[in-house]
């Protein structure tokens, strides 16, 4: 075995460091690859194999369906104790599965295209678990707690950054070449890129450092399971995650399908709303890491998951029932508003798990949450899929009307909704019961959400400030690319002062 993939008796902050910064690039890979098998692409892709919308919600749900691999990957953590280890090897393992989606519109058989699909993606999300549990909780005791809010923020605005970069310019290129031929091509090609990015992406986990975890002395997987349902605050924890997943994951797979199918956008449209959505998530990303580290994840999600919910409420508007004159300007806000508010919530409902589980128990309690959060997950599209084909014919309007001497002189449709609205109103209202399911999770250093709030308006006001000058804007524009630079040549910095430091203890 090679000794680079042993835990380590303990890290110094030199290696530290170099470690956090080559997370980054990790981060970064992550996100590039995501941005090519992903998201618009992935539904896309499907849509061209002819998927109804049953199909595209067991797609959005087979990842999460893979959760249940989180209870076997305990034991393998526990017995093993051996994180980055498991980290890379599945992780290889499972990227090596794009290539095959990528083979499928040149050398397999229409006839076959979908089952071999649907089997590369469920290796991919099943050996991604094994990866998934075990990085929580390599990182959970790498990254110290008091910058573990602005790391994983800073982490993933560059991370966002880069992929809202590459997703614009991929878009384009779909609609470029479905001119000159099919688009499953073009898809096939993204799919090969988005998977050689992720193997690179492995090779910066490789050289980031494990601390030796907290081994038990036996390991009883049943007790291990049980042992997080027993904490009474940590099971509040898990029926508002469990609650918030199935909300989101009730309405998000379908926000594609409906853009692409129900007002007709074309993909390059759709990706430059992504990267609205992207674009923002990077601004706020770091303002609620900020003030995650001010009061507390849960304060952060009082504020930030309503107004999540808010963007789901705005869907049903962009049609009534056909595309209007507020279609294009309705979505602008829905995707800006997506992108200030899941920063918020993604940042959070990480680091809350991470945050109220107990040291040397971080990996059953993250599995746990995980598996919980994962059945939500599942049920969600699969059941999001079904109501959609099963309301998809029916409708609902209400009109103002004005009338004179029961001659109508002029009506106004104020609501339409019709297939897929319906399932948007149902994820607003389990949204909102999982916001009610939040205030019983107890967390140290929570705030009010009126002091939160006040916080974060006085945040963006500052940082409106900032940008209207030259400066600002100048610094905003070489984001992340300037960022990318100076961590590069600060990592050279490091590794070579930490080689000095090696060669002088060893004189």
């Amino acid at each position: 075995m090679d000794l680079k993939l042993r835990p380590q008796d303990s890290v110094t902050e030199s290696e530290l460091n170099i470690g956090l910064r080559r997370l980054m690039f990790d981060g970064v890979c992550s996100q590039i690859m995501g941005t090519f098998v992903g998201g618009a692409f992935l539904v896309a892709f499907a849509l061209q194999l002819g998927a109804s919308n049953l199909f595209i919600g067991l797609i959005a749900a087979l990842g999460p369906l893979t959760q249940v691999l989180q209870i076997p990957t305990i034991f393998l953590v526990e017995k093993t104790g051996y994180r980055k280890l498991l980290v890379v090897a599945s992780s290889f393992l499972s990227r090596l599965f794009w290539f095959l989606v990528a083979i499928l519109p040149w050398l397999v058989s229409e006839t076959y295209r979908v089952s071999l699909f649907l089997f590369a993606l469920t290796m991919y999300y099943g050996l991604g678990t094994i990866s998934g549990l075990s990085f929580n909780s390599w990182m959970r005791d790498l990254i110290p707690d008091s910058i573990r809010g602005r790391y994983t923020a800073k982490r993933a605005a560059v991370a966002t950054a880069v992929g809202a970069a590459m997703s614009l310019g991929a878009g384009a290129g779909v609609d470029l070449y479905k001119r000159y031929g099919s688009e499953l091509g073009i898809y096939s090609i993204y799919f090969a890129i988005g998977g050689s990015v992720g193997l690179i992406g492995i090779y910066f986990l490789s050289k980031i450092p494990e601390p030796k975890m907290e081994r038990r002395p036996t390991v009883n997987l049943v007790k291990i399971i049980l042992e997080p349902l027993k904490d009474l605050n940590f099971r509040y924890l898990l029926i508002f995650l469990g609650t918030w997943n199935f909300a989101i994951n009730l309405a998000a797979p379908f926000f594609t399908v409906y853009m692409l199918k129900r007002i007709g956008l074309s993909m390059t449209l759709v990706l430059a709303l992504s990267v609205l959505s992207q674009m923002v998530n990077v601004l706020f990303i770091r303002l609620w890491g900020l003030l995650t580290d001010l009061f507390s994840n849960k304060s952060v999600l009082t504020v930030a998951g309503p107004f999540f919910i808010l963007t789901i409420a705005i869907w049903p508007f962009t049609t009534m029932p056909e595309r209007h004159f507020l279609t294009i300007p309705l979505l602008l806000i829905a995707h800006a508003l997506a992108g200030m508010s899941t920063a918020g919530v993604t940042l959070c409902t990480g680091n809350i798990a991470l945050k109220l589980a107990p040291p040397g128990k971080a990996t059953s309690y993250l599995a746990v949450n995980a598996l919980v959060s994962g059945v939500a997950a599942t049920l969600a599209p699969i059941l999001g899929g079904l109501i959609a084909t099963w309301l998809d014919t029916e409708r609902m309007s209400l009109t103002l009307r004005w009338l004179s001497q029961e001659t109508i002189r002029w009506s106004l449709p104020t609501v339409e909704l019709k297939g897929l609205d319906f399932l948007f109103i149902l994820a607003i209202i389990f949204g909102l019961y999982s916001m009610h399911r939040l205030v019983t999770v107890k967390e140290a250093g929570e705030a009010e959400e009126g002091v939160v709030l006040d916080r974060f308006r006085s945040e963006v006001r500052k940082a409106v400030r900032n940008v209207s000058n030259v400066a600002g804007v100048r610094d905003l524009f070489y984001f992340p690319y300037a960022r990318l630079r100076r961590l590069m040549h600060k990592e050279e910095v490091l590794i070579e002062a930490d080689k000095i430091n090696s060669t002088s203890l060893s004189d």
